[in-house]
């Protein structure tokens, strides 16, 4: 019979090999460092531009780790509108998506303020305002009261597979009371470490009838938001974790079948914040590009149409560009998309690239 990690004589009191993974936690605060410090030098634009679209992602990619899809417009939308941002043209986000979205930004936007059980029973409310998940009625707002075992199981009705089983519904509340006060309390555990932590043992205890993963990658955003020391967001953990969705659920249930000792959970969720902090300062990297290009040209005459193109151009423009497409993104005429393309390649903006075919392609110059 499986033993889960609950089980333990010892439970809560994880244990975990610092050594194993120091190197890496240097990495990733160092990675966290440049992160933020690149973002400083952003305008007020940029920095709010960035953290609407890591805000959107995350809210949007956990949606989709337990298989639901959320209108991504929707979302970034509704963050704009509570965030006081422009959402000019972004459609008006429904009931349910402003919710989802009030749970995500109370999370980084009061990231000092305490945990308690009544704060995640307002998150829990935000996210089933009916009452119900699907056709099935579910307690919402409390912890979780049935007398069935609480199980994660995959495979079709009757075949079905035990991934997991969660504590029982009775023993929940003091679960949570001892995960709540660690969070308050412990002070000598690295942040980042800390994050790990608590990502496992909330969604150990699984103490609400639905959305616990939801809420513990809600509450994983607020510890690190803390560790960060902002309430601005520039990387999405639950992006990467959604690359690596079958790697993530393998993990969780291998850490929770096991022994205290929860090394290779913390290296894994380590490997996956690297990740996305990388993928973060990626995009960070286009946006310098941008800002560099011009400041080194803002002394030129340049029309709204050159402009638009550059801008495309700097942002990754995808295939080739050429005068045809230059006067169809434009809503030009042919004419005109020669004379502003001849005018950028004059001011050594634009070059003529070497390949050959029908039509001349151009490339931006960038020194």
């Amino acid at each position: 019979m499986v033993k889960y990690i609950w089980q333990q004589t010892q439970w809560p009191h994880f244990t975990w090999n610092g050594e194993q993974f120091g190197s890496l936690l240097a990495e990733v605060n160092v990675l966290r460092g440049k992160l933020l410090g690149r973002i400083a030098l952003f305008g007020f634009e940029d920095q709010h531009l960035s953290m609407l679209d890591s805000l959107t992602q995350e809210i949007v990619h956990s949606a989709q780790i337990e298989g639901e899809n959320l209108n991504r417009d929707s979302v970034r939308s509704s963050i704009a509108i509570q965030l006081g941002l422009p959402h000019e043209g972004l459609p008006i986000p429904d009931h349910y998506t402003e919710g989802v979205v009030q749970v995500m930004i109370d999370a980084v936007q009061h990231y000092r303020s305490p945990i308690t059980a009544e704060r995640l029973f307002s998150w829990h409310g935000a996210l089933f305002p009916t009452g119900r998940s699907g056709l099935y009625k579910i307690t919402v707002a409390n912890w979780r009261q049935g007398e069935e075992p609480m199980q994660v199981v995959s495979g079709p009705m009757g075949r079905q597979k035990v991934h997991y089983e969660a504590p029982r519904s009775q023993d929940v509340a003091d679960m949570m009371s001892e995960l709540i006060q660690w969070i308050e309390n412990e002070t000598h555990v690295d942040a980042v470490v800390k994050a790990a932590v608590v990502h496992l043992w909330f969604v150990t205890i699984h103490p609400f009838d639905d959305g616990n993963g939801r809420l513990c990658r809600t509450l994983t955003e607020l510890m690190l938001s803390r560790a960060d020391n902002t309430s601005q967001r520039f990387y999405s953990l639950s992006s990467e974790i959604l690359n690596h969705r079958k790697a993530y659920y393998e993990q969780l249930e291998q850490a929770q079948k096991g022994e205290l000792d929860i090394t290779p959970w913390i290296e894994w969720f380590l490997h996956t914040l690297k990740s996305a902090i990388e993928e973060a300062l990626a995009k960070t990297e286009r946006v310098v590009r941008k800002m560099r290009f011009w400041n080194q040209h803002r002394t030129l005459s340049l029309n709204d149409r050159q402009r638009k193109v550059l801008n495309l151009l700097l942002d990754g423009f995808e295939g080739k560009l050429n005068s045809s497409k230059w006067y169809k993104i434009n809503h030009c005429s042919q004419d005109t998309a020669n004379r502003d393309i001849n005018d950028l390649i004059a001011k050594h903006l634009l070059r003529s690239t070497q390949e050959g075919g029908r039509s001349t392609n151009y490339e931006l110059v960038e020194e």
